[in-house]
């Protein structure tokens, strides 16, 4: 386990792999950055189903997922992106950015950097 917190992605998703790099161009995160396909996913208290259908920050012993890992993400970046991770961490936010974040994962391989592959399950990648 490490100190800092760490932002799990999915590698063989070309979608996810081109928003953590937005992530770290222009948001600046402050984190470890890992696909799960290299992880110690146990030693970070997650799991590979989880981690193969969200996104996951790991910090602290505690793991949040989709929505609420953009949400951490934001926070730790500080001004002025942590006012709008706490924000979707309240009602009726965190339940909009629930629903948005499931809508774009189910789409992944249809938006942009998006591949046949980021819609297979795991397996067959």
């Amino acid at each position: 386990m490490t100190d800092r917190p760490v932002l799990i992605y999915d590698g063989d998703c070309g979608f996810c792999t081109a928003s953590v790099r937005f992530a770290e161009r222009r948001i600046g995160l402050r984190a470890e950055v890992t696909s799960w396909q290299s992880a110690d996913l146990p030693a970070l208290g997650a799991t590979r189903e989880r981690a193969e259908r969200e996104v996951l920050w790991a910090e602290h012993g505690r793991v949040h997922g989709g929505a609420q890992a953009v949400a951490r993400l934001l926070i730790a970046a500080g001004a002025p992106w942590s006012t709008l991770g706490l924000a979707l961490r309240l009602p009726p936010l965190r339940w909009a950015a629930h629903g948005l974040y499931r809508l774009v994962a189910a789409n992944r391989h249809r938006l942009p950097g998006g591949t046949p592959a980021c819609s297979l399950p795991a397996g067959p990648r």
